[in-house]
Formats: C-alpha cells, sequence, structure tokens
C-alpha cells in the first residue's frame, strides 16, 4: 500500500486493524485509538478522498490503495482549525481534520446526507456540516470551531 504517498510492504496477520498496522508497524501516531469500535472517529483517515475509521478495517483490505493520515496532510483545513479555535486537546483534532476533507469531497461529490436527502448539491449549511462530522466526536467540545474552521475553508463563512 501507499501512505502518505510513500510505498509501504508490509506483512501482517489477517486479522490487524490497518490504525494497528499504521501506528504499531510503520510508527505514524497521528490516527489515534479512542475507542476502538469505530464511534469517535479519532482514528480516521483517508483511502484516496474517501474517509474511513482505520480501527474497523483490516489492514490486508487495503493493499494496493493510497492511505493518507494526517502526517501526510497539507490542507487549508489545519490552519483553519488553529484560526477558529477548532481543537482544544488535540486528541481527536487528526481525526477531525482527516474526516473534514473527506467530507467535503463528499458534498462536492454530490453525495447527500440526512440533511441534504435527495437535495445534494445544494449549499454547504452548518446544520449540513454538523450531520456530515457527527461520527467524529471531541470530548473537549470544541465542535463550534470544528465547524467554524471548516463552513471557512468551504467558501461559506459569510453565512
Amino acid at each position: 500500500m501507499k501512505v502518505n504517498g510513500d510505498v509501504v510492504a508490509l506483512d501482517v496477520e489477517p486479522w490487524v486493524s490497518l490504525l494497528d498496522a499504521l501506528r504499531d508497524r510503520i510508527g505514524l501516531t497521528g490516527p489515534k485509538k479512542g475507542c476502538d469500535q469505530g464511534a469517535c472517529g479519532a482514528c480516521t483517515v483517508l483511502d484516496g478522498n474517501m474517509r474511513i475509521n482505520s480501527c474497523l478495517a483490516l489492514a490486508v483490505q487495503y493493499d494496493g490503495h493510497e492511505i493518507t493520515t494526517i502526517e501526510g496532510v497539507d490542507h487549508p483545513l489545519q490552519e483553519a482549525f488553529v484560526r477558529h479555535d477548532g481543537l482544544q486537546c488535540g486528541y481527536c483534532t487528526p481525526g477531525q481534520i482527516c474526516s473534514a476533507i473527506g467530507m467535503l469531497a463528499e458534498h462536492a461529490a454530490g453525495q447527500p446526507s440526512a440533511v441534504t436527502g435527495e437535495a445534494a448539491g445544494q449549499r454547504l449549511s452548518e446544520p449540513e456540516v454538523r450531520e456530515r462530522m457527527s461520527g467524529n466526536l471531541c470530548r473537549c467540545g470544541a465542535y463550534n470551531g470544528i465547524v467554524d474552521a471548516i463552513m471557512d475553508v468551504a467558501g461559506e463563512a459569510g453565512r
């Protein structure tokens, strides 16, 4: 697989999660093991532009894929999170940023959500961002700053 632009050859057992392979075998510490059951999103990474909970994915499933962790991200969201105080302790921030990148790609591709329903392609709104980011938890409660950062990057800051 390719991780953050580098080809990585891994010899892992079939039951090793992508998260464990990234952290324990490759040494990347950005994706975090929060709940280890897909509920918090701290382990979110990107497979191309698609966000995945790496704690629920098996590493062998991603053979030949391009995986991006926060260590490989260079995106305006990173500065926007700082500018809008979208982080506090920072534990969930890597997953939040990777998820937001994937979420913006989903929206740009016209994928509907519970807020848009079949009206995909409409303007990205605050309720839309909150719904699409609902799989990422922040124990510090920096949600308003996270939403503001995403809206800013999406060009919707003047809502």
